[in-house]
């Protein structure tokens, strides 16, 4: 195989096994298990629901039924003198305290002149309700139960009024207005590339593969619903928020500055173990803000757990996009001309993030990994009477490659190429390479990738099944993702390698894990750069007053950003440690190295490991200046260039023409993530956001009526992936080309699976269906949907 392939999960744990005795036991590129799995599967793990607190109270929302009417009146007398009701909460208390709006970017270089409309958004509504499930009163009472029965008994008087949900149409003049301020549904166009020379281009193409396709809606669906609980501490005015989230760094800033409006030192988000985000739980939600008003008021906690129905109703959504794609092509089949044009529902109101993600998050990835000389991109996004949507796992850029291979495999059976061969005759295959639209890609093997991946997922075989499949009554087809990443999320980071008195280290970090396995990651990281064993460390997040700054997670950058300022303070603590340990050993620091956590001096039997040197400059008297007191140390990273995970995702299935079932045979996936800290950890990113994406193209899709009514609000009509709809998933690594962009040479894994999976699942069953000349059908690809195109 080629240097820096590593085939197979099995071959990596056998290659592990035969290492064990020369490598570290815990070091980078060890498959160990996960040390915060323990916690977890034993129930010793602390949820949200889990924390308790004296004197806690409980909350429940009143939500709007309707996508869109105007609140005539809200009578809460009933509700507010039910038993054990502490208070009930409507707009005119979220005026009276003068909280202020939930933040959301509203700049963004690439929209036009008329800028970014942005619309109101409050904790509760007062009036008009924009999509079913809009806050609108907030009943706090002794119980759970109580709040939730009480909360029946706000009246609310509503005129309803015309709503919209469907993309189509919705910018067109007889189309009801959601926001009567901006006078259409518009809420900006955004634009990256040249639109003039891309057109140019394309009509002097000797072929133009045209498509267009839906990105379909889906809910994040974490196994553990949204929740909060809201805490005022009154000797020192400090707001106290403990939620199950992601940036809690972000959400007190953003709390602080735009809603609460008091210093950030008055604000603490802290954010206990969390199953499960997605991206969902980065933002600043109305419960959130109401539990830490309420709270405030009342003199004691309020918690809120959301039910699975409010997370369906209340919860953001993911994608949805409506996309036009043109690839122009020369007769030998060379892409010459890319241009997208995308409709992009933000939902009603525009979340935290929302307006980045089908613009800036989107088109940094647009290209893929192919040579293409010109594109162009443009984005209206446009406000509709449903769930805002934000970022979900990937954000952008599985929109992005999803467009990328299916119009790629358009434009094969368009001109009668092989779909494998006309990628590789695209893939940029000279580094650095500066894509159409800017980016300046650094390393990648794209062809190596594919090749590995075909042979990983016996292509050389395929005949032999189409040929058995059909004997069965079935077509089979076999579809190729080449995907290409773009590591996102907050460039900078900062940690703390602090060295405690009773012998052992803590580390404190502004990133946040929700099930990803950072934590042991972090622990191989310190075992290979300083040696420390694992049960020697504790780790702290998730706590802004404990750690100072942290960008959370997002955008796959935790490894990269995170897990280099970690690399960047072991750096200190051996200098540091070089210094001391010359001190302690009498020895010049010149004599002094380090090696697996212990500091010798060359040609002597003398030495000192890390926690003894620790211990010793503890206990020490009159150090010299140049001798430091502690070896605690802090480090910082700052992405100075992007990195680009990528590879190829192999989708086999069988399509049964008389129901038009889908049932996936075989997934192959290959991965460049650059260097490999924990292959155990990596396969699970990737297999997880696979299923995810998997779920997204044969079976997931957010549904709502011409009235907007969420038609799919529970896992009754909300179809997710389970272990029978899918075989096993063969994951490799190819680590020969890692990124020089980073200390560690990672690129990122997290996002990985669920950006590669929809397209090669879509393309496997089109080409399943070629006997039918069957183009294309839009996600998720359910029974009916598949039947409808067999039959015409």
């Amino acid at each position: 195989m080629p240097n820096g392939i590593t085939i197979s999960k099995k071959e990596q744990q056998i290659r592990s096994n035969k290492k064990r005795s020369i490598m570290q036991k815990f070091g980078m590129g060890q498959a160990v298990r996960r040390r915060e799995d323990e916690r977890f599967l034993t129930g010793t793990g602390s949820y949200l629901d889990d924390l308790n607190f004296d004197g806690l109270a409980h909350a429940a929302f009143v939500r709007s039924p309707y996508a869109h009417a105007r609140i005539v009146s809200i009578d809460t007398t009933e509700a507010g003198s039910a038993s054990g009701v502490l208070k009930v909460y409507t707009f005119a208390d979220v005026r009276a305290a003068g909280l202020g709006q939930l933040p959301t970017i509203d700049q963004i270089e690439g929209v036009d002149e008329d800028g970014i409309n942005v619309p109101p958004r409050h904790a509760l509504t007062g009036d008009v309700v924009r999509f079913v499930g809009d806050t609108v009163a907030m009943v706090v009472a002794e119980t759970k139960a109580q709040a939730v029965e009480a909360a029946e008994l706000v009246i609310v008087d509503y005129d309803d009024q015309p709503a919209v949900s469907s993309l189509r149409g919705v910018l067109d003049p007889q189309t009801p207005v959601i926001w009567q301020q901006f006078k259409s549904n518009r809420c900006y166009r955004f634009h990256k590339g040249d639109e003039a020379e891309t057109d140019a281009v394309l009509a002097g193409a000797h072929h133009v593969a045209r498509l267009e396709l839906i990105n379909n809606r889906v809910a994040p669906s974490a196994i553990e619903p949204r929740g909060a609980v809201g805490d005022f501490d009154a000797e020192t005015g400090q707001y106290i928020l403990h939620v199950s989230g992601q940036a809690v760094h972000a959400q007190k800033g953003q709390m602080a500055n735009a809603v609460f409006k008091v210093p950030p030192e008055k604000m603490r988000v802290v954010m206990p173990d969390v199953g499960g985000g997605f991206g969902a739980k980065n933002f600043v939600y109305p419960e959130n803000v109401m539990v830490m008003l309420a709270a405030s008021q009342l003199g004691r906690p309020v918690k809120w757990i959301a039910s699975r129905a409010e997370n369906f109703l209340s919860e953001i959504h993911g994608r949805d996009h409506l996309t036009c794609v043109e690839l122009g092509l020369d007769e030998t089949g060379k892409f010459l001309a890319l241009k997208v044009g995308t409709l992009a529902n933000m939902g009603a109101y525009l979340s935290s993030f929302a307006t980045i993600i089908p613009s800036a998050a989107s088109w940094v990835a647009l290209c893929g990994n192919y040579d293409i000389p010109v594109a162009s991109m443009t984005v209206e996004a446009v406000f509709t009477n449903c769930v805002p949507v934000d970022a979900y796992r990937g954000a952008g850029r599985p929109e992005a490659a999803y467009l990328m291979e299916r119009i790629v495999d358009v434009a094969a059976a368009e001109m009668g190429f092989d779909p494998m061969d006309l990628r590789r005759r695209n893939f940029i295959s000279s580094f650095p390479h500066k894509t159409a639209l800017g980016m300046s890609i650094d390393c990648g093997a794209f062809e190596d990738n594919l090749d590995l991946a075909l042979k990983t997922a016996g292509h050389d075989g395929l005949s032999d099944r189409r040929a058995a499949s059909e004997r069965a009554g079935r077509l089979r087809g076999f579809g190729v993702s080449s995907y290409l990443e773009v590591t996102l999320g907050q460039p900078v980071d900062d940690v703390e390698l602090r060295f405690d008195e009773d012998g052992g280290v803590t580390l404190s970090v502004g990133g946040s894990a929700t099930g990803q396995g950072h934590e042991t990651t972090y622990l191989q990281i310190l075992e290979s750069e300083l040696g420390l064993p694992a049960d020697k460390v504790r780790y702290v997040q998730g706590d802004t007053d404990l750690i100072k700054t942290g960008g959370g997670h997002g955008g796959s950058r935790t490894l990269m950003i995170v897990g280099n300022a970690l690399v960047d303070a072991t750096r200190t603590v051996r200098d540091k440690g070089r210094a001391a340990a010359a001190h302690v050993l009498e020895a010049g620091v010149d004599d002094v190295v380090f090696s697996e956590g212990l500091f010798s001096v060359t040609g002597t039997n003398r030495r000192i490991s890390l926690l003894e040197l620790e211990a010793a400059l503890r206990t020490a008297e009159d150090l010299p200046e140049d001798v430091p007191a502690t070896l605690t140390s802090s480090g910082h990273f700052e992405r100075q260039g992007f990195s680009y995970p990528n590879g190829t995702h192999v989708a086999e299935v069988e399509v049964d023409p008389e129901t038009g079932g889908v049932t996936l045979e075989g997934y192959t996936v290959v991965d460049d993530f650059g260097r490999i800290v924990n292959p155990l950890i990596a396969n699970g990113q990737v297999a997880g956001g696979a299923v995810q994406g998997i779920g997204q193209a044969m079976l997931e899709g957010v549904v709502y009526d011409e009235d907007g009514q969420l038609l799919t609000g529970s896992f009754m009509d909300y179809a997710m992936p389970r272990a029978d709809d899918l075989p096993g998933i063969e994951v490799v690594f190819n680590e020969a080309v890692p990124t020089a962009s980073n200390p560690l040479g990672v690129k990122g894994a997290g996002e990985a699976g669920a950006t590669g999976a929809p397209p090669a699942v879509v393309n496997a069953v089109i080409d399943a269906l070629r006997p039918y000349k069957v183009r294309h059908i839009d996600m998720p690809l359910t029974p009916e949907k598949v039947w409808r195109a067999i039959t015409g």
